[in-house]
């Protein structure tokens, strides 16, 4: 896909069918803690919990802002549950969080990141830190340099500081509050590249695409490894079914001096583009499934679907069947460590205050306009899981 001015069409077909309709980003009255997580304190170090064989994660980056509006949850027999309880009742066992720099209201900002994070460690699940690099969703079409950081965006070196100080003060802040971190991704749908103004891929420029871009990623890398030694730390491209446009991208990523340690792709199958052509979900996930079988061949690596979401309000049954039956088929792959689900504590209803925020969507994209709810929740309006939340049972 990302070849030469001549490719650029294909380029831009693949970005934007990238993050799955995610529709917006995270807002309330503030972070809120939720329960207590464990009281270890600075001298105590991070808890320890083993990584998970396979994880069958979700990400719930959400959670904060809907129990602060006062969102309850429920197991399935209707009993009241923490969130990370009736997840791990549905055989979760795995949590992701996104951060952004300086975020609406604050949340997905270091604080709530560090006080969910908190709960996940008490809760005896392995964790993932999802870095965008921005103060807002970073996905292929985006990826705004923080405010805070803007006036250096012509500076590679300062740039470069800039994510290496970031990812060294949260990662930091988390190992105080005696968090255990199992993976780390540096950048979030960065197929594009990163920051851009400073960080984008250079298609023009065959040889050299991924010059910045590999600068920052690297910096974020070196500080990731120097708080968790022991975490698997890796970037994160959209769209797994894109085979050759994946290998392209993953290959000149490594021969230009990328550091990883692990693989990380989105897959939304009932979202899935193949130039103008809308696949069927079923073939959506068997080219995900020979990405991912290819990708752990070639590049010798664990590869996770950090991303993953179906339309329950479409029709529950067939969601529940579009995901169990990726999930089946990556299980099977050896080399394939875990499969996340993107945010199934929501309901097709519920969103963020920031969507309905013209002003803010304007700041953090430059279009007057508000957003939808996200379509691809995996709970009812009464905060208890859905059917599809049962294919992560063993």
């Amino acid at each position: 896909m990302m070849k030469k001015l001549m490719c650029l069409a294909a380029i831009f077909a693949v970005f934007a069918c990238g993050g799955g309709s995610k529709e917006g980003p995270s807002s309330g009255s503030g972070p809120s803690s939720g329960p207590e997580g464990p009281s270890t304190g600075p001298g105590d170090g991070p808890t320890a919990i083993a990584t998970p064989a396979f994880a069958k994660g979700a990400d719930i980056s959400w959670a904060s802002e809907m129990e602060a509006g006062g969102r309850k949850f429920k197991k399935k027999d209707g009993t009241s549950a923490d969130l990370l309880s009736v997840l791990a009742d549905c055989g979760v066992n795995a949590i992701r969080l996104r951060v952004w720099v300086d975020p609406y209201k604050g949340y997905s900002g270091k604080a709530d990141v560090v006080a969910m994070a908190r709960r996940v460690t008490a809760a005896g699940l392995a964790l993932m830190i999802d870095f965008h690099y921005s103060d807002f969703f970073a996905d292929p079409s985006r990826q705004q340099i923080p405010a805070a950081w803007a006036a250096d965006k012509a500076d590679i070196g300062k740039m470069v500081q800039h994510v290496s100080d970031h990812t060294t003060e949260v990662l930091q802040a988390l190992k105080e509050a005696g968090v255990t971190v199992h993976w780390i991704q540096i950048g979030n749908e960065t197929r594009g590249g990163m920051l851009f103004g400073c960080g984008d891929l250079a298609y023009a420029n065959k040889g050299s695409e991924f010059n910045n871009y590999v600068k920052l990623s690297n910096a974020g890398y070196d500080a990731a490894k120097a708080v968790y030694p022991g975490a698997l730390v890796m970037p994160h491209i959209n769209n797994a079914f894109v085979d050759s446009n994946n290998t392209w991208w993953f290959t000149n990523f490594k021969n230009q001096g990328g550091k990883f340690d692990a693989l990380a792709l989105s897959h939304y199958p009932q979202e899935a583009w193949a130039g103008n052509t809308h696949l069927t979900a079923d073939d959506a996930n068997s080219r995900a499934i020979a990405f991912l079988k290819k990708a752990v061949s070639q590049f010798k690596v664990p590869v996770i679907v950090s991303e993953v979401g179906v339309k329950t309000p479409a029709g529950e049954a067939e969601a529940k069947r579009v995901l169990q039956s990726f999930l089946t088929e990556a299980r099977k792959i050896t080399g394939v460590t875990g499969v996340f689900y993107w945010e199934p504590e929501v309901d097709g209803q519920w969103k963020p205050a920031v969507y309905g925020d013209a002003a803010a969507i304007k700041k953090y994209t430059d279009k007057s306009e508000t957003w939808n709810a996200y379509s691809m929740g995996a709970f009812t309006t009464t905060g208890a899981p859905t059917s599809v939340m049962d294919v992560f049972a063993d």
